[in-house]
Formats: structure tokens, sequence, C-alpha cells
């Protein structure tokens, strides 16, 4: 039976509702309605400083009007500023400047693999984490734990063991001769926000010292203050060997970053690149958010709203019977027991202005801009408590 004509010409891909978004503005949303919504998903994490921010505004404007795309084969000198600007600021070398968290991740695994070829004998395997996410394309999809993935679009590429999260045994179970590196969200997104404790991500480094492997950090939703510190192996005292960074990276334009100590960087000319990979229009906007987010000021804030928010989930875990609250800064899940169906309650709340993700049937993840205010997580709240309470 065919389906029903849609009235657009859009690739039917996710169950999207009705509503068509037409402007924002920091927080908020609005549709060709007039309606506006309370947005505590900022595109998954992506709009670190929310909707149209005026230093991205600007810095798109005056970079448009100067030089968008010299193509690759030259340097441009935005990204040569923004590139160093994130090696000091990462602590490590070498910066490859892309588009999305897959293409970084893609990088990530090609640079892993050629390393392997010449140090380490060929060895090309890279330990993976069950419920893992890594991205859509055909590598990122093996690489990532996510039930169900390694059917959708089987074949899947080898060489890829899953080991558990927070479990260093199964990690080291997985070690063979063809191991060349450990691959690892610090926060999984996907999986409900299920973080790897600080004790197991400074397990790992030292781990990865011992039997000579790289530790690669996929820090695309978690990168770039997400936390409360700009990247999350931060809060560890660690320092991986290749980083991946995408979403808040760009604050909304399609922008994101491999990163690799010089030890591991190891691309000859032709290995990797990219039609629009560097381009000074998105390095400009990039260059701009990292600018605004990499300061004290702005991470303690961070950190303070991430403490409010944390306070009234809890308060809400109190007052309901909910499970718990985890995550760390601006990275929250609430674990709602069996209860509550997420998925309908983000449908009530889209209905009551509110913007909410599911990961998970009982799971509500939150990942609102990092400059939300005081007084829209307290509205949040009391929006949610009035779903809850319902």
């Amino acid at each position: 039976m065919n389906s029903p004509t849609p009235s657009h010409a859009l690739m039917d891909i996710a169950a999207r509702p009705a509503a068509v978004m037409v402007r924002g503005s920091g927080s908020w949303l609005e549709d060709a309605d007039g309606r506006r919504y309370l947005d505590f998903v900022q595109g998954w994490a992506v709009n670190c400083l929310g909707h149209a921010h005026p230093a991205i505004t600007q810095a798109l404007s005056e970079q448009a009007a100067r030089l968008v795309n010299p193509s690759p084969a030259f340097f441009n000198e935005v990204s040569l500023r923004f590139a160093s600007r994130l090696a000091a600021a990462s602590g490590l070398d070498e910066v490859f400047l892309c588009n999305t968290g897959a293409e970084a991740n893609e990088g990530a695994i090609k640079l892993a693999r050629k390393w392997g070829r010449l140090h380490r004998n060929g060895a090309h395997e890279i330990i993976t984490f069950k419920d893992g996410f890594h991205g859509r394309t055909i590598a990122a999809m093996s690489a990532s734990g996510k039930p169900g993935w390694d059917m959708l679009f089987a074949p899947q590429v080898p060489g890829f063991p899953k080991a558990t999260l927070n479990d260093l045994a199964s990690v080291e179970a997985l070690i063979g001769p063809q191991t060349v590196a450990v691959m690892l969200e610090p926060i999984q997104g996907e999986a409900g926000v299920q973080p790897a404790t600080i004790e197991f991500l400074r397990a790992l480094r030292a781990l990865c010292d011992a039997r000579d492997l790289l530790l690669i950090l996929d820090e695309v939703q978690t990168g770039i203050g997400r936390t409360g510190t700009l990247f999350r192996y931060q809060a560890a005292g660690i320092t991986p060997d290749i980083l991946t960074l995408a979403k808040g990276i760009g604050g909304g334009v399609p922008l994101a970053a491999l990163l690799a100590r010089q030890s591991a960087s190891c691309f000859s000319h032709g290995d990797q690149g990219g039609t629009y990979c560097g381009n000074p229009l998105m390095a400009a906007v990039g260059d701009a958010v990292l600018g605004i987010i990499n300061t004290p000021e702005f991470l303690a804030g961070v950190r303070e709203r991430s403490a409010q928010l944390i306070l009234g989930l809890n308060a809400l875990v109190a007052r309901f019977g909910l499970v718990g609250v985890r995550g760390a800064g601006l990275l929250l899940a609430l674990e709602l027991g069996e209860r509550y169906d997420a998925a309908d309650l983000v449908l009530r709340a889209r209905d009551a202005g509110l913007l909410l993700n599911a990961p998970r049937a009982h799971c509500l993840r939150l990942m609102p801009a990092l400059n939300v205010s005081a007084e829209e997580v307290e509205q949040m709240l009391g929006i949610l408590a009035t779903l809850l309470q319902a």
C-alpha cells in the first residue's frame, strides 16, 4: 500500500510535527503561526549560544562579504587563526576542520588505522562501546553500539569490538595484536546521557599509555562548554591522542573538527580532505563562538545554571517519585521511571510550548543553550512540573 503523498518535497526521514519554524531568539523558537517554544533541545546541543546570537550573525555577515570559500587548496587566514586557538585550548597540536561530527569521527578512524599501519604492524581494530553513538556514515555506525544498528545497513565495517562503559576489564579483554585504539564519548548522549566516570577516563588513559594504544575521545556533544568545562576530558585531568568536535563548535552552522597530538597525526597529502573543509565562512563562526565560550566567566555561568537545573530536577524527582538525574553541565537526563512515557511527555510539552527530547522510553534529555537564563530554567521546571502532575 502506497503512503500518502506528502505536501512537500523533503524526504521522509523523521516524524516531524506540522509546525514550520521561521525564527528564533536565544532560548526561544517561533513557528509560522506565531507560536513560541522554550527550546531545551537546541538542535541536539548544537545551538550553544541559542538562536540567532548576534556574534554569529555578525561573523557570517562580515565574512560572507569578504571571502566564503577559496577552496581547501589554499590557506585562509580565518581557519589558520581558528585552528591555532583550538589547538591552544585543547592541548593538542594539529587540527582538521570539517563539516559534521560523523565526518570528524570518520577522520579519527582513518587516522588511527593509518597510525596502526605505520607504528603497530598493521593493527586496525578500534575498541568502542555498547550504546555508543558516533554518527550516521557506515563506518561511524559500525563504531557505534546503538541497539539494532548492526543490521540496519548490513554488513557493517569490521574492526570495532564493543566494550562496556565504566568496565575496564571489558576493555582489557578485547585488546589483542590488532588493537590500535580505544574510542568513546565521555558521556553517551543517545544512550540517555550515560557518563563515563572520571576514574574510568583516567584508567583508560593509563591503559592506552601502557599498551601503546591511541585514546580517541568523541566530544561531538560534550565539547565546547557543554559540560561546564571547555572539554569534558579536562574534568578528568587527561588529554586524548585524538579528539573530535562538532555541534556546539559552530553554534548552529555546519562545522566540526578533528584534532590530534603531533605523534598521532600521520596523514599524507591526499589522505584527508573535503570541498568545504576549513572554509572561512564557517571558521569565522567557530572562532566567534570559541571566543565567547572559552572564558572563565562564561564557563562559570554554565556551571551555575547547571546547578540550578539539577536542583530543580531533583525536586521533581522527590515530588513525583522519579528515578533520578544524571549528566554534567547542561547535558542532563531526567530518568522518569516506568510510570511515564517520555515520548508522550515530549508531545505534551510541545503542546505546552516547551521543546524536550526523549532518547529512551522513560528518559528525557535536556540540552538548553549554554547562556540560558535563570528565569528560563525556572519557567521550564514549572511547565515540566505541570505536565508530570497531569
